[in-house]
């Protein structure tokens, strides 16, 4: 028979199993050695709430910003072969954009709530019955408690949640609000390669990881995502990265 002390007192095993963290997880990896070496699971973790904002209110940050989502969802979505969950209060979801970052319509289900407040239940809703490859959801007020619940529900589920963080201002941080996600992200546009004949080069980005859960953040320039939501890493010369030093400088919206 067990003694009574061993089971009213844990063995030290037994606690230093709970105070471990668990890291058997999936990882969406960007397949840029540049971002992954840089995040703490060597990818984006499946089960998470990952964040992202735009630098600031322009429409080509925004832009930005939406893709960068996008892209990553649409590798979720080729890998589980299961659709993406958009939920959004506005009606401007642009397809054609979405499938430029290898998002097809085909592939998206649409939901518009009313608020901000329905917006979540339909996330967490979705996420709990474990049928979209991910959900993106855009937001401009999310509370740490709700932030919180969505980040158990990602990882009760397995299934990343994006969240795409509105202005509420021009002098307004989205991501200076706490939050429990995983990681987050500041995107906005940067100037595209010039072309040796008139058109318009791949789209690029300053990518900056403000926060990320067991690493430090960093800022990067990367070519936008291509037809399969891939990221690239531009060559400059020298045969140097595209890499800023440290969080970028952030200018006023």
């Amino acid at each position: 028979m067990q003694p009574v002390s061993s089971l009213v007192h844990p063995s030290i095993d037994a606690l230093r199993a709970l105070a471990t963290p668990i890291t058997d997880h999936r990882i969406m990896p960007f397949g840029v050695k540049t971002l992954d070496t840089r995040l703490s699971s060597g990818g984006l973790r499946v089960g998470a709430l990952h964040e992202a904002a735009a630098l600031s209110c322009s429409l080509v940050d925004d832009a930005a910003a939406t893709l960068f989502l996008a892209g990553i969802a649409a590798r979720e979505a080729r890998s589980a072969a299961a659709p993406v969950l958009w939920v959004s209060c506005r009606n401007d979801l642009y397809a054609p954009g979405l499938e430029q970052a290898g998002l097809a319509s085909a592939d998206v289900i649409h939901a518009q709530p009313r608020d901000d407040a329905a917006l979540l239940a339909v996330v967490e809703d979705a996420v709990r019955d474990g049928t979209p490859a991910a959900v993106v959801a855009e937001a401009s007020k999310v509370s740490m408690v709700a932030t919180r619940r969505l980040q158990l529900a990602a990882a009760e589920a397995d299934i990343p949640v994006l969240l795409l963080r509105r202005h509420r201002g021009r002098d307004r941080d989205p991501l200076a609000e706490t939050s429990a996600a995983w990681t987050r992200w500041r995107i906005s546009s940067a100037p595209s390669q010039r072309l040796g004949v008139a058109g318009v080069g791949r789209p690029r980005w300053l990518v900056e990881l403000a926060r990320q859960r067991g690493g430090e953040g960093f800022s990067l320039i990367v070519e936008g995502c291509d037809a399969t939501g891939r990221l690239a890493v531009p060559a400059v010369p020298g045969h140097r990265t595209a890499e800023t030093a440290g969080p970028v400088r952030r200018a006023a919206a």
